[in-house]
């Protein structure tokens, strides 16, 4: 890795210091409230190792995945060396153990969305696992020739390739709701995209390449009315949001584990107890039958159908330790302070003539995590390789996001995105760096 000179030390020590943010002019005095609010969870790498032996490390990438606390690594740790049995299938006391923290987890996962039973939380090996799922057990049995699958613009590759897939399988129609130049999505004609033979609406909650947050009550409503089923793929809303899947009023649901600070290798399929009936189980083997015959076999009920093989027990068990500490370290919190790291972002970028932004700018300088832009005469990877020389990690590239990029003009975009740990300092060292790109 590169050294970082001894004016660039300097640089970096000065602005860890420095108190000059405290001096922007933030106008009214709710907007200074929300500031100091946000100033309240600045800088909190204490509880996670990774910036221990990283020290000098410049995280900004929290999109693509985050860090872990030390309770999570305690629970992995805690479950292989004093459980590690498999759930459902032992009878000895250490099986029962296991099952009973598997389950609790579950329950903890039902409450944390607030969904309506716990029978409607399936374990999965993450977000994409999860959608593919629904793709093939719901949808190859219900969607039919000449039906409609309506995505969006917006979506990551994982909710829009297994819908455009099943939809070439079954000869349906496969449909995207446009953007706006500004990232926004177009639902000025959303009567004549989502329509009586509408069977599946899928769509994104916060758009993981340039943050837009959807009007998700608007899309929701016109597909009840019409009668299809919604999927709406939660990765980059849970770990900042409050979720009320009831409220929400979706079908299916879905959430990666790593994104939470839990465990890569665990995600959550939220699917409400009235879909169980035509959501057929993609997988079959071991742990989720009842009875096998020569002739026939006969399924357990919801959730466990849906959960062939293997469970990733430990990982679960990290989720639900991600999941307490996000409770009680950073529910009240979070939002206003990634919120404030990313005004300040924006607005420092805005200074800087050859930087171009991505997405609805106001939207997120209020309650956005992440800010997209692109540099005049430099491709993103080389701006991410630049940006690494001083130790700032961010992601460079179309994010998985590729009919977006296109939509918008661009090939590969830079992505800075924060989380709790992810301080003032930090944002300004990272524009101050940016800066000599064209010095």
């Amino acid at each position: 890795m590169y050294k970082l000179s001894a004016p660039d030390l300097l640089i970096k020590e000065s602005l860890k210091n420095c108190k000059k943010y405290k001096k922007i002019d933030y106008g009214n005095s709710s907007e200074k409230k929300s500031f100091m609010k946000g100033a309240l969870m600045n800088g909190k790498k204490t509880d996670f190792p990774f910036f221990t032996h990283h020290q000098n490390s410049i995280y900004l990438d929290n999109a693509a995945t985050t860090h872990k606390p030390q309770q999570v690594l305690d629970a992995l740790n805690q479950f292989y060396t004093t459980v590690n049995a498999n759930m459902h299938r032992g009878i000895y006391q250490l099986a029962e153990t296991a099952t009973a923290q598997f389950e609790a987890t579950r329950v903890q996962v039902a409450h944390f969305l607030s969904a309506a039973d716990p029978i409607e939380i399936i374990f999965t090996h993450g977000a994409t696992a999860g959608i593919n799922m629904v793709a093939h057990g719901w949808g190859n049995e219900c969607i039919q020739e000449g039906d409609e699958v309506v995505v969006t613009e917006l979506e990551h590759h994982s909710n829009f390739v297994p819908w455009q897939q099943l939809c070439i399988r079954k000869k349906a129609i496969f449909k995207i709701i446009p953007v706006t130049p500004q990232g926004l999505l177009d639902l000025s004609n959303i009567d004549e995209i989502i329509t009586s033979k509408t069977k599946m609406v899928a769509v994104t909650q916060v758009s993981n390449a340039i943050g837009t947050q959807v009007d998700l009550e608007k899309i929701i409503t016109r597909a009840k009315k019409v009668g299809s089923r919604v999927l709406v793929d939660g990765c980059q809303a849970v770990p900042y949001h409050s979720v009320d899947v009831k409220k929400i009023d979706c079908d299916f649901y879905v959430f990666s584990g790593h994104k939470i600070m839990g465990p890569t290798g665990v995600g959550v399929l939220y699917a409400r107890k009235n879909v169980h009936a035509e959501f057929i189980p993609p997988f079959t083997g071991g742990g989720m039958v009842l009875q096998v015959s020569s002739e026939k076999t006969t399924f357990l009920k919801a959730p466990r159908c849906y959960e062939a093989g293997t469970p990733p027990a430990a990982q679960v068990l990290g989720l639900s330790a991600a999941l307490s500490y996000w409770k009680t370290h950073l529910a009240k919190g979070i939002l206003d302070h990634v919120a404030l790291l990313t005004a300040l972002t924006i607005e420092g970028l805005q200074k800087m003539p050859y930087v171009r932004l991505l997405g609805p700018i106001d939207q997120l300088k209020k309650s956005g995590h992440l800010v997209s832009f692109v540099v005049d005469g430099m491709h993103a990877h080389d701006v991410a390789a630049y940006l690494d020389q001083y130790g700032i990690c961010v992601r460079a590239g179309h994010h998985c996001a590729q009919p977006l990029a296109r939509a918008l003009g661009y090939e590969a975009s830079v992505r800075v995105s924060f989380y709790s740990y992810t301080s003032v300092e930090d944002v300004m060292f990272f524009l101050k760096v940016l800066e000599t790109l064209h010095s």
